[in-house]
């Protein structure tokens, strides 16, 4: 192998995050977030190596019922990540393409955990495009929170078990 390709590619993989001002812009993460696990802790630590501010855009869904009230979870990661500058975290209704168009955001970031998210999250992307212009970055879950999710969260505390294990 050519050991300068080699260096140039090592380069290009984004190992490590871009010096401030030469990311992506501002990457949107949405979701209800009800709880914000450590899977959603990890592809805003992944998107931090991407983007030059992350923006958790807290939405609330008229289609599912609210485990925790809005204003506890935005509150709730705002204490995560109070020492984090480049993590700002909102709340928001309505369609989360209009949000990010308000935002001036560059990129919606998604993290998919089975081909059945990615079937769902490429449908949306493709309209999000079309209605803004916005592009939609994939990230697939990390191997160890790729069965973790909030609803599963949600219920093993309904049935009186420590959820701290998979919360941040």
């Amino acid at each position: 192998m050519n050991s300068e390709i080699d260096k140039n590619t090592s380069k290009d993989l984004g190992v490590t995050p871009p010096p401030r001002g030469r990311g992506w812009g501002r990457g949107l993460f949405p979701g209800s977030f009800d709880p914000f696990t450590l899977g959603h802790a990890d592809i805003v630590r992944r998107a931090l190596g991407l983007f030059d501010e992350v923006v958790i855009a807290v939405g609330y869904n008229e289609q599912k019922a609210g485990w925790m009230p809005v204003a506890e979870r935005v509150a709730a990661i705002k204490r995560l990540y109070a020492d984090e500058p480049r993590v700002a975290v909102e709340s928001y209704t309505g369609l989360t393409v209009d949000f990010a168009k308000e935002q001036g955001i560059t990129a919606i970031v998604r993290g998919v955990r089975t081909s059945a998210d990615f079937e769902y999250e490429l449908q949306m992307a493709d309209v999000n495009r079309q209605l803004s212009g916005i592009e939609t970055v994939f990230l697939p879950a990390s191997p160890q929170y790729a069965s973790l999710s909030s609803s599963l969260v949600r219920e093993l505390a309904h049935f009186g078990h420590d959820i701290s294990p998979f919360l941040p």
